[in-house]
């Protein structure tokens, strides 16, 4: 039986954190040296909601909009090592970036990369079908684009799954009838035009209020920071829900918290006023804990080897997409590269304007193969592939799947060799492919050659000897 469904749709940004010491100012300016100590990266705006909500009982997907470049592709790695389905969108310009230089718990400046929001390109099928299967769905708008998508739109309309709307003084408005939109006091001033006359209970009731009947939605709950929450629906009392605590610390992600935890709780079956109290009891500890700062980060495995060309492999697929060219990419051990593996390649790289090749690491090959393999390491199987000249780049992966790399690369199209045209199911990884658009093919291959049969002979050859 499958797990409950998720879906998270908005704006996806990359968070980095360069942590370090400062200890004087710089000759050439009037201004501190920060002598670089840490880096930490992890998914923002809507993607850090899909990372809050993830590694519970419910499967987890984000629909956001994402470029073909680095910080694209250092988001994907991050939300495929939590476990997170990334359902993107094509984005005709730079992925977001808000880097923080921090010193001593402080922040001393930020830096905001990627310019002004493009809207992204046409939603792929995949996109919209995961919204039609959601469980319930939380829309975390940043502005920039995702929550306004005409098709998107239409799907979420048409969902029957409960929906949360945070929303954003410079996005949309929610589409008719969610059940729960979860603005902040400041936002909801912004969007109302409320001058906040009066008490803040009386400014947020009169301004929720406003806004639910504009919305048509279910009920608005204004979150108050420190004070809680303040829930207006269709009865003349709105109901106020207090912070358990009082918690002091980064605010920053509260928003998320809030909505990730109220989302869930409808998903479960919850009444709204039963999910704005989880939330608010969820958002506080996650202040008190630190915020953001103490926020799960995706864990990488640790000794996990360099991605050999996984710097290269981005510039390529970015250069080649930014021409209107196509990716193509396949994978394997490629232990004893042969002629079969060349035919292979060489009819991959035919199908597009660059290939790049997914190869097993060292540690997935011996998971897959058995202890006595691979015969030749990573690093050499690397340089022989890169040497074709039907291969352009080649990515080193340790998962027994390609996977998490097939998802920050998103191929046009993935190639498998013809062992596997037999008529049976799809491949594993067409299903992956399916998700941004992508293609996946078989080609043919030499019968005959294989690196096992290569082995075997090798070794029946010793032995008579």
């Amino acid at each position: 039986m499958s797990r409950p469904l998720l879906v998270v749709v908005g704006d996806t940004l990359l968070d980095r954190d360069v942590e370090g010491a400062v200890n004087r100012v710089a000759p050439d300016a009037p201004a501190p040296v920060l002598d670089e100590r840490s880096v930490t990266d992890r998914p923002g705006g809507a993607g850090l909601a899909a990372l809050l909500a993830a590694g519970g009982e419910y499967d987890v997907a984000l629909v956001t909009a994402l470029a073909d470049d680095p910080a694209a592709a250092r988001l994907s790695e991050l939300l495929a090592a939590a476990g997170i389905e990334v359902y993107a969108l094509p984005l005709p310009a730079a992925t977001p970036e808000k880097i923080r230089l921090r010193a001593g718990g402080q922040v001393l400046v930020r830096l905001d990369r990627g310019g002004e929001p493009v809207p992204p390109g046409a939603a792929p099928d995949a996109a919209l079908a995961v919204l039609s299967a959601a469980t319930a769905i939380l829309v975390s708008d940043y502005g920039r684009g995702v929550a306004r998508h005409p098709e998107l739109r239409r799907a979420l309309e048409a969902a029957r799954a409960p929906i949360v709307w945070d929303p954003h003084p410079h996005g949309p408005a929610p589409v008719p009838n969610v059940r729960l939109v979860t603005p902040n006091q400041a936002e909801v001033r912004k969007l109302t035009g409320d001058a906040g006359a009066g008490s803040m209970l009386s400014t947020v009731q009169r301004a929720g209020h406003q806004l639910r009947q504009r919305w048509r939605a279910g009920a608005v709950a204004v979150t108050v920071g420190a004070a809680g929450a303040v829930l207006c629906h269709q009865g003349p009392t709105p109901l106020v829900v207090p912070a358990p605590e009082q918690a002091d610390g980064d605010t920053c992600g509260a928003g998320d918290r809030f909505a990730a935890t109220a989302t869930l709780a409808l998903a479960r079956g919850a009444l709204v006023s039963e999910a704005v109290q989880e939330a608010v009891a969820a958002a506080t500890a996650y202040v008190a804990a630190g915020g953001v700062a103490a926020a799960p980060v995706p864990a990488e495995k640790p000794g996990k080897p360099e991605r050999i060309g996984a710097a290269e492999a981005g510039r390529l697929v970015a250069g080649v997409r930014a021409h209107g060219g196509t990716v193509v990419a396949t994978g394997g051990c490629f232990d004893l590269l042969h002629i079969g593996h060349l035919a292979t390649l060489r009819a991959a790289r035919r199908l597009g304007d660059c290939l790049v090749v997914c190869l097993n690491s060292d540690s997935s090959v011996a998971a897959l193969k058995g202890p006595d393999r691979p015969l030749t390491r990573q690093e050499d199987r690397a340089r022989l592939l890169a040497a074709l000249d039907c291969v352009d780049a080649v990515v080193v992966f340790d998962e027994p799947t390609p996977e998490a790399v097939l998802t920050w690369l998103r191929p046009d199209v993935w190639v498998k060799g013809g062992d596997y045209a037999d008529g049976g199911p799809d491949l594993p990884e067409a299903g992956l492919m399916h998700r941004w658009g992508g293609q996946t093919v078989i080609v043919p291959y030499l019968d005959g050659r294989s690196t096992t049969q290569t082995i075997a002979a090798a070794r029946s050859a010793a032995s008579r000897r």
